[in-house]
């Protein structure tokens, strides 16, 4: 028999009993000069009903007991059902048998609530969650990282992150965005996905922030390459006997000029005209052809005062002292994961630069490297020259892009394809006192 059948037995028997005691009490009383059995048949019922009594009391303490564990969560109560033998067992056999269960359940759900609680924490994609109320959280350590620059959970106080952040935030369907978020390092492209979901009969969205500046980056600078390589390919191709040609003829009518023949003489200085041009071509591609290879960095940490204090010598040996040069180090122990002899021409390119901007016998020039979040460094090259108009600041990077009469257009396209390799950052904007600042973030 199995424990849903052996489960009423004690009930059954005990009513059973309660039964025939009353039926026995009900006979003796209609019978006549039967005092003593009236009294013990009405002693039976007392005692069988007394039975049935303690038994469903019996039966809905345990129930009772279950019914309060459930109600409280508290899954670790036991029933003694191993004990106890009859119905009664049985029942605690059986509560103790479910409450096992439940724990067991329990520990399952519990199991996989924190493996999707650490899924989402340890994502690498920053989430928000954007209440119908208009209340913002961030929901993992990704997102607490990115945005980690305001107070207070409104989409207007997310503000300090870029315009169109916000209008995305207020906006329903903001899936398949992309943004312009402030950060700590720089302007930085993001896309946004969203979801709708419920949470306890409230709906929210999630949104997804995944900062895509890095591939980006990238990309353009693989297509840069790309265009350059097969630029300078091209070009090469062509004007490599054009100067050959060039310099012979140059030679041969070197040979025959005596100066008597004022054509010839001409000619002659047109022909040497070309040659040089030619060369001076050559010469030009050749040059372009180093931002068209990979960048291999090699980064090892190394002190900070001691690079400063070198490149500062360099400089002020190529300058020789026409212009100012100030250097500021902070923390003075601060040291730089970085390729040393890669960040040095970086640096140097932008001192040159920045020396060069500066006004005639009185330019001042300020490098500073200080220490940044999670052991990050910044390096700072300001000068007080007239700067760069906001519209051409994403100009300078480009190849080919100069300024100069006599610049080529490589520096900086190389600058920002070193810091890239970094996987770092680099900014142009207007320095405290007037005049153009770089920054890297490294």
């Amino acid at each position: 028999m199995g424990s849903s059948a052996r489960l009423p037995v004690g009930l059954i028997v005990r009513t059973a009993l309660l039964a025939a005691a009353v039926l026995l009490a009900v006979m003796a009383t209609q019978a006549d000069g039967l005092v003593v059995a009236r009294i013990v048949a009405w002693g039976l019922v007392a005692i069988a009903g007394f039975a049935l009594w303690q038994h469903v009391s019996r039966t809905n303490r345990e129930l009772a007991r279950f019914v309060e564990a459930l109600t409280h969560g508290d899954l670790s109560a036991g029933f003694g059902g191993d004990q106890r033998r009859g119905s009664m067992g049985t029942l605690r056999r059986a509560l103790t048998g479910a409450m096992r269960r439940l724990r067991e359940e329990r520990a399952v759900s519990e199991e996989s609530s924190r493996f999707y609680a650490g899924l989402v924490e340890d994502a690498p994609t920053a989430l928000l969650t954007v209440n119908d109320d208009g209340r913002v959280e961030t929901a993992n350590t990704a997102a607490r990282r990115l945005f980690s620059r305001h107070d207070g959970v409104r989409i207007d106080d997310y503000a300090i992150y870029g315009p169109s952040l916000v209008t995305a935030l207020k906006e329903g369907n903001s899936s398949g965005r992309l943004v312009t978020l402030a950060t700590d390092t720089g302007p930085q492209q993001a896309m946004l996905r969203s979801a709708a979901m419920n949470r306890m009969g409230r709906s929210m969205r999630v949104v997804a922030v995944q900062p895509i500046q890095a591939a980006l980056n990238a990309v353009e600078l693989a297509a840069q390459s790309d265009l350059i390589r097969v630029l300078t390919h091209e070009i090469m191709n062509s004007i490599t006997p054009v100067t050959s040609l060039a310099r012979s003829a140059a030679g041969l009518l070197a040979a025959v000029d005596d100066g008597s023949d004022p054509a010839l003489s001409d000619a002659r200085m047109a022909v040497d005209t070309l040659a040089r041009r030619a060369d001076g071509v050559l010469h030009f591609v050749g040059t372009y052809r180093q931002i068209s290879r990979p960048v291999r960095v090699e980064r090892r940490r190394f002190a900070a005062a001691p690079f400063a204090t070198e490149l500062q010598r360099l400089f002020e040996a190529d300058r020789a002292g026409s212009v100012a040069l100030t250097v500021r180090v902070a923390p003075a122990d601060l040291t730089v994961d970085a390729d040393p002899d890669l960040l040095a021409q970086v640096v140097i390119n932008l001192l040159r630069n920045a020396a060069e901007a500066c006004p005639p016998g009185d330019g001042r020039i300020l490098l500073e490297i200080t220490g940044g979040p999670a052991n990050s460094a910044r390096v700072a090259v300001s000068d007080n020259g007239p700067g760069v108009a906001e519209t051409k600041r994403a100009e300078v990077f480009l190849p080919f892009y100069t300024t100069k009469p006599s610049g080529t257009g490589v520096g900086l396209s190389f600058a920002r394809q070193v810091i890239l390799a970094h996987d770092g950052t680099i900014m142009l904007d207007d320095a405290p006192g007037g005049g153009a600042r770089f920054t890297l973030l490294l």
